[in-house]
Formats: structure tokens, sequence, C-alpha cells
């Protein structure tokens, strides 16, 4: 957090210094972001990502769109518009604050952005990997977006999750969800409210992504949750079967 002095944020250990919250898919030489935040640049640098095939989007708040633009390498290197599969509303609100790249004459350099529909229940299916399944979550009252991939899910912003999406995530090798802090919260589950929802869910195990530093120091979180729950941190893989 800008500014703060909490002890969280002045954190030696790596796994307290968070980036905002995205996921790469990757299979073969297939791969596709989910989310695209403001820190978006210095993940794919850090993580020595040479190309994309695609970005799917959980939703539109700035935290997970507004990185659409770094990915103007990627779009001159392929010479073609880049594919972005969003629901209708998303869309529009991208149209919005990235309004220079859809005007009629944009300038030299803007990026080329391809706006597909994203449908809650309708596969999307892009090279060689599985089909990514969107599901409906609830960010407090905002519908929004989650997916489950074979037998992992990955649902962020959490606040609610229908019935039929909890059916839907049966059987989860990994569940990959958020936990904000400890305190209550009008549009994300705490840190009581995620465990409840994972112990629901079943999965085989748990990831919890999405901290703010109110949440407390990785390590400390960690001790506290049941042993087949960890938290999530900048780098972390997970294998999908």
């Amino acid at each position: 957090m800008i500014a703060c002095p909490c002890e969280v944020c002045a954190s030696p250990d790596l796994r307290d210094k968070r980036f905002r919250c995205s996921a790469l898919l990757e299979n073969g030489n297939s791969r596709v972001l989910i989310d695209c935040g403001p820190d978006v640049r210095q993940q794919l640098l850090q993580t020595g990502i040479d190309d994309l095939d695609a970005v799917v989007i959980t939703h539109e708040h700035n935290d997970h769109i507004i990185g659409l633009d770094d990915l103007r390498p990627f779009i001159f290197k392929r010479k073609a518009a880049f594919p972005i599969y969003a629901e209708p509303r998303v869309q529009e609100e991208i149209k919005r604050r990235f309004a220079y790249a859809f005007a009629k004459n944009p300038y030299p350099g803007a990026p080329k952005f391809e706006l597909i529909d994203l449908n809650i229940g309708e596969e999307i299916k892009i090279g060689s990997l599985p089909p990514i399944i969107p599901l409906r979550v609830m960010h407090g009252s905002l519908p929004i977006a989650g997916f489950r991939v074979s037998s992992t899910a990955y649902l962020t912003d959490v606040k609610h999750v229908p019935d039929e999406s909890k059916a839907a995530l049966q059987g989860l090798d990994t569940l990959v969800t958020s936990l904000l802090h400890h305190h209550e919260h009008h549009s994300h589950m705490n840190e009581k409210e995620s465990v409840a929802f994972a112990k629901e869910v079943n999965a085989k195990q748990t990831k919890f992504i999405h901290m703010s530093h109110l949440a407390g120091f990785h390590e400390s979180i960690e001790e506290r949750l049941p042993p087949n729950m960890r938290l999530g941190y900048d780098g972390h893989v997970i294998e999908v079967k």
C-alpha cells in the first residue's frame, strides 16, 4: 500500500510483496491471462512471458483491466488485434477507459483489441488449453465471472457464489479464491467466510489470493489455516491435471 507504514508493507518476506491479482494459464505454447491489472507489465517482465494468446476478464474494476494497454508488444508482435474475452457490460467499460484504442482514426501505435463475448457457462477454447468455463459469482451486488479449467477453479473478488456455480465446483483438485482480510466487507469474503466457503467446496487444496495488507503477514495467516489451505503468492505455480 502506497505511503503505508505498517509492518506488513515493510515486511522483508517476498511473499508479502503482493502485486495486483492475475493468473496465467499455460499449456505447451498456449498462454491465456486471467485479468490484466496495473502491475501486469512488471509481472510479465519478471516471469519472462514473451507471448500471449488472449486475456479473459473477470470484471471491469481498474485493478483487473487497466493494464491492457501494456499488452502492446504482443499486439505489435502478432500484427493483429489482441483477443479479450469479457461480458458485454465489461466490454463497454473497456471501450470507455481505452477510448483512444477504439476511435475511428486512432493515433499511430494505439493498441488494437478484439472484444469477444464471454458467456457464463459457455466454454472458451483457446489453443491447447483445456476448455475455460466461465462461472457466475457475485462481487457484492456486481455479477462477475469466475473460471473452471479442468480440475482447478479461479474465483477472485468473491462475496457470494450462487448454488448453480457451487454445483460446477464439485470434484476440484484446486480451488483458487479470494481472502481479503479479517474484517467484514460489503463486496469481498473475509478470512472466516473464505475458509468456510473453501470447506464447503471441499477441493483437495485451496489457494487464497487477493489479500489486503490488513490480512497480515503471509506466514502468520498460514498458521491459522487448515492444512489443505494455503496462501498464493506472486510467482506461485499450480499444476492443473
